[in-house]
């Protein structure tokens, strides 16, 4: 019997492990449009963020569709409570008029989280 009560409390802590997350809370907006730019400015905004999940936040990858939008994100673990922010730089160099584009996270969170840039880019005189 006391075998028995054993297995029971493993399998019960296993399965209160397996529905732990973290999970992204940004203290600004998933969105940041930047003012009017002109053609070949690199721009920059930090995302900033809390894990308030049950678990540390491990950031894998940052998927972009364009070469033009670098992602620079913690390499390391942000326990639970703990702050930390996501660099996006965004190139402007060859790009004209409204730019939009969404940054995919892939993390160990219940589903994957977006953050998307906008900026209205004025082209060079030729």
């Amino acid at each position: 019997m006391k075998n028995v009560i054993v297995l029971l409390i493993m399998i019960v802590n296993s399965a209160i492990r397996f529905g732990q997350y973290a999970e992204f809370n940004f203290l600004n907006k998933t969105t940041h449009k930047w003012n009017k730019t002109n053609e070949g400015t690199v721009l920059q905004h930090y995302f900033v963020f809390e894990n308030t999940g049950d678990t540390p936040l491990v950031i894998n990858d940052a998927l972009v569709s364009c070469s033009c939008t670098k992602v620079q994100f913690p390499n390391h673990p942000i326990l639970p409570q703990q702050k930390d922010s996501i660099l996006v730089t965004f190139d402007s160099n060859q790009k004209y008029y409204m730019q939009d584009r969404i940054i995919k996270l892939k993390a160990n969170t219940k589903k994957d989280q977006e953050l998307r840039i906008k900026v209205f880019v004025v082209p060079k005189d030729d």
